[in-house]
């Protein structure tokens, strides 16, 4: 189980353009990594747009902003067209950062039970240390929470 202090699992993952993103590209930076479900679903819309409509803060305060899911590069191109977003999409098709991350597992909804990608926002340190995990998001204003747990406004 992941906490708070802990080093944050290395990733190494294609963005929607193909390009090879790594963890050690943000070292000493401070990072936002978000797990979200799937590209284009409303809840992920609102959460995708959050970070997108807050980007300038992040950036004016060194702070690099990646969204995750199991989608594939073209399906994050789509997603990133159709709501002019403004960072990067990671694309986790062998569910390799899901699970370092333990945010793959058992859900449920209307009463059928399948496997899928938790909502779930890792903040790490500049020397790549878990500073908070957010196990529960509101999607419409996650990204300004974010800021105010990291005292930027």
């Amino acid at each position: 189980m992941l906490n708070p202090g802990d080093k944050a699992p290395d990733f190494e993952l294609n963005d929607q353009d193909g390009n090879l993103v790594k963890n050690t590209d943000f070292n000493g930076q401070k990072l936002v990594v978000y797990f979200y479900p799937k590209d284009q679903t409303p809840g992920c819309i609102k959460e995708a747009c959050s970070f997108r409509d807050n980007i300038d803060v992040y950036k004016k305060n060194n702070i690099a902003v990646l969204g995750v899911s199991i989608d594939s590069e073209k399906s994050h191109l789509n997603f990133i067209s159709k709501q002019s977003l403004n960072f990067p999409l990671l694309a986790d098709v062998d569910k390799t950062m899901v699970n370092a991350y333990e945010v793959w597992g058992e859900k449920s909804m209307y009463g059928r039970k399948y496997m899928g990608t938790f909502r779930k926002t890792f903040l790490i340190n500049e020397d790549g240390t878990i500073h908070k995990i957010y196990d529960k998001v509101k999607v419409a204003t996650h990204a300004e929470d974010v800021l105010k747990d990291w005292e930027i406004s």
